[in-house]
């Protein structure tokens, strides 16, 4: 098995689907790091090209476990991190000066001389997005990324950001449980020419089937939202029994299908699926082979109509630009 087929995200060539690594240090409860370790050989296995991390990230030891993996293939793969969330003493910081310490750091935790994408990870309410980019375009010139991005951005911030220096790709939430870039940023990031990078297009594991309450563990980031909560997580699982019975018929994994959903909505869209698990990764890959004509998408989405999600999808709404 491998991904056969690639996507281009700005100008940028990765397989059609990545891999979100914040798991893989703890995120969503407890990690083992040969098991990490284990998901990330059998990535580069079966031809994921795309990996995304941030110095967020377990405070950078994703980075630190990621960078050395990925080495022996530095020309094969193309690495993003992230800036400017989770600084302590300020939530957000896309101050000029954070930025050119923080790639340092993410350089020196990685072990390389630079990464292909580098994204500003919040949009920081208190500094103008053109002095953030104007920081980022700097990085790009010392030849410390290739390219800049953002995450979580408004189409109004994503404009004023790609006046001041090309972004090559945005990433948002985005899964049959979220569907809010649909109405706005989508269609400028098309006018734009610009890739999106959805994260959590499994609405941070749910729709796999596999998530229960049982198996959100203490310190899961997950029990702070929401949607995972007594009445709106009971109503929500209901929602994935009906992706489920879809999967069935089809002789699928829940997974597999929702992933499937996602990469038929474009082909400028690459999904960051994240999990510690070989088994799921290798289910996770096989979407990109899972063909879905427009009758297909139809009686999905209305299966799992976003409307009828409970809960909102982020603890920390302060934070998401727009």
């Amino acid at each position: 098995m491998s991904t056969t087929t690639s996507r281009e995200i700005g100008p940028l060539s990765v397989s059609s689907v990545g891999l979100g690594a914040m798991s893989l240090t703890g995120a969503y409860g407890t990690a083992d790091r040969d098991e990490s370790v284990a998901t990330v050989r059998r990535a580069l296995e079966l031809g994921v090209t795309f990996f995304d991390t941030a110095d967020a990230y377990a405070d950078g030891e994703n980075e630190r476990l990621l960078g050395p993996l990925l080495a022996p293939h530095r020309d094969q793969v193309v690495l993003a991190t992230k800036v400017g969330l989770g600084v302590p003493g300020r939530e957000v910081d896309g101050r000029p000066e954070h930025v050119d310490r923080a790639i340092d750091a993410s350089l020196e935790r990685l072990g390389w001389d630079h990464v292909d994408l580098y994204y500003l990870h919040r949009v920081d309410p208190q500094v103008p997005i053109e002095e953030t980019v104007g920081a980022l375009a700097d990085v790009v010139r010392a030849g410390k990324a290739r390219y800049i991005g953002l995450s979580e951005a408004s189409a109004a911030t994503i404009r004023r950001a790609h006046a001041v220096h090309p972004v090559a790709a945005v990433q948002s939430e985005y899964s049959l449980f979220h569907r809010g870039v649909e109405d706005e940023v989508l269609p400028t990031l098309r006018e734009l020419g610009i890739g999106f990078v959805p994260f959590s297009p499994l609405g941070r594991g749910i729709l796999s089937g596999a998530v229960t309450s049982a198996s959100i563990e203490v310190g899961d980031a997950r029990a702070r939202h929401e949607r995972y909560q007594g009445d709106a997580f009971a109503s929500n699982l209901r929602l994935v029994e009906r992706l489920r019975a879809l999967a069935d018929a089809r002789g699928v994994p829940s997974a597999r299908l929702a992933l499937a959903w996602a990469l038929a909505q474009g082909d400028d869209i690459v999904p960051i699926p994240g999990t510690r698990h070989a088994t799921h990764l290798e289910s996770n890959v096989a979407a990109a082979d899972l063909v879905l004509d427009a009758a297909d998408l139809a009686v999905i989405t209305d299966a799992v109509p976003a409307s009828s999600v409970v809960g909102v999808r982020h603890p920390q709404a302060h934070l998401l630009d727009g």
